[in-house]
């Protein structure tokens, strides 16, 4: 059998499973495609070679396609989503010396979002009437689920994320030590870089990416438009490869072999037992151990089926946060990234398209059709 090679970039992150384990088990392979992985070290990095043409396709952030469509990238290649590559996996996480005044205001490990947003809320007003430097966060990237839902989570608290914190681009890797050294009081990254800092005794976990909006989407199979169109044959063989690597990996029978796996210096170099928790959902988050069900699903094809309601709740905080302009064709190029019908069709998979979206901490409701009431509804939006 010929075989098609499709380069692929990826990140040092526990939710490049299944691109990683489709390599590894042998699913690629099977389907007449070989995986040429490409470890990088920041989304910038992963964001310019596809750009060039260095990449066919990459593990990547759910809303850079949306930028990229609405020109908002340095530069803006076109990409679809034909899949997705799981739901929840990131975590809030603050320093010991931060968490440690959070739990003079009535924080827990057992408190929920809101009660640690809340417990954050005083610790900030008591270090602003101190007269003493906002905290530094760090995202991955201003265009990057982390930074929507950390914003998220820190507004509806009565944060401010504009005013009351500092905002900073690290790459995942770089956070723990980045934490460790003082430059961040806290952070939103994807695992395995919570439980890292936790290990080393430097920060705890204080809420989750699910915890925030249960099952909300993070990592996309990003491929450029121009290569799907010419290779169709190509991009179906590497969807159904997908599929079968996401089944896998979702089975909790084999999350001590896909740890061993992503362990690998070629990968996440490091340990199984620092890799382990996210998929298990067992989580140290300091001092304790948390169960967080659910917090890393690659359960196919519900945590792997594109939805352009998310890829509209995507734009819908670019829109709140003054990175684009609001308007009905905005919300158009958005949800035209997202294309789940590519991946219905290539695996047999039931598709209705989804309207409203629920599970936030906050109860409320997004609707892609009503979203500029959304959008004047939501706690200091600038749009």
């Amino acid at each position: 059998m010929t075989r098609e090679i499709v380069r692929l970039g990826f990140l040092p992150l526990t939710d490049a499973a299944i691109p990683i384990a489709a390599h590894e088990m042998g699913f690629a392979a099977e389907e007449g495609v070989t995986l040429e992985l490409s470890r990088e070290t920041s989304w910038a990095n992963i964001r310019d070679r596809m750009a060039v043409g260095h990449f066919d396709a990459a593990h990547l952030l759910a809303p850079m396609p949306i930028a990229a469509a609405l020109q908002l990238l340095p530069l803006s290649p076109s990409i679809i989503v034909p899949m997705a590559l799981g739901l929840g996996g990131n975590a809030v996480t603050v320093s010991t010396k931060l968490w440690t005044k959070m739990k003079a205001h009535g924080a827990t490990s057992l408190s929920t979002a809101r009660e640690m947003g809340l417990a954050l809320r005083q610790v900030l007003q008591q270090r602003s009437r101190a007269g003493l430097p906002k905290p530094v966060f760090g995202i991955v990237h201003a265009f990057s689920a982390h930074n929507y839902d950390l914003c998220y989570w820190l507004a509806e608290c009565g944060i401010n994320p504009m005013i009351d914190v500092s905002i900073a681009v690290v790459p995942p890797p770089l956070m723990p030590e980045a934490m460790q050294t003082g430059h961040l009081d806290g952070y939103c990254v994807g695992e395995p870089w919570n439980t890292a800092v936790v290990a080393n005794g430097t920060g705890v976990v204080v809420t989750s990416k699910i915890e925030i909006w249960k099952d909300s989407p993070e990592k996309v199979l990003g491929v450029r438009e121009s290569w799907a169109d010419a290779h169709r044959d190509e991009l179906q063989a590497l969807l159904r490869a997908f599929d079968r690597s996401a089944r896998w990996c979702a089975k909790p029978d084999n999350a001590t072999a896909l740890a061993s796996l992503l362990s690998l210096p070629t990968y996440l170099s490091q340990s199984v037992e620092v890799i382990l928790p996210a998929l298990t959902g067992s989580l140290e988050i300091g001092s304790a151990q948390r169960r967080i069900p659910g917090f890393l699903s690659f359960d196919a094809p519900q945590s792997t089926l594109p939805e352009p309601a998310h890829a509209a709740w995507f734009y819908s905080q670019m829109a709140r946060w003054g990175q684009a302009g609001f308007s009905k064709q905005n919300i158009e190029l958005a949800m035209k990234c997202y294309r789940p019908e590519i991946y219905a069709e290539t695996i047999g998979a039931q598709y209705r398209q989804r309207n409203e979206l629920g599970g936030f901490f906050d109860g409320r409701i997004f609707d892609p059709r009503q979203m500029e009431s959304y959008l004047a509804s939501l706690p200091f939006a600038t749009a």
